[in-house]
């Protein structure tokens, strides 16, 4: 007779309980499908997180997400080829750059303003050709 705790039973004959999972997505035609990331090594992911807070932190309060258990995940993203789930990854990427709308007010040109056919702006310009 075997004499193992059912904790360090490698195989447990009942499954422990399956939690959900706040799951980033996106909107679509046809409602929302789970956000796919990639691995440093480029393999594509399903990103999972232990809680809401974790998600905010990482992908930020603008992002959409539903609560997924684990073998849902899995079988939303197995047609897709995709085997790999992380769970609570780091954000990996530089920081983003400020959107238009954040960042001041600044001219996008720096000289006179545009006059129109090339040949114009040279002689604007004062760098006109000699022929």
């Amino acid at each position: 007779m075997d004499r193992r705790s059912p904790a360090e039973d490698p195989e447990p004959s009942e499954p422990g309980p399956a939690g959900g999972f706040p799951v980033p997505v996106r909107s679509g035609p046809l409602g929302c499908a789970a956000r796919l990331f990639r691995t440093p090594l480029g393999d594509r992911t399903a990103v999972a997180f232990t809680s809401e807070q974790q998600l905010v932190g990482v992908l930020g309060p603008t992002q959409a997400w539903i609560t997924l258990a684990e073998p849902a995940l899995r079988a939303l993203v197995a047609p897709l080829g995709v085997t790999l789930l992380t769970v609570d990854p780091q954000l990996a990427a530089a920081p983003a750059r400020p959107r238009y709308e954040d960042a001041p007010a600044r001219p996008l040109l720096a000289g006179p303003p545009y006059t129109g056919a090339p040949a114009r702006r040279r002689a604007a310009l004062g760098t006109a050709r000699s022929r």
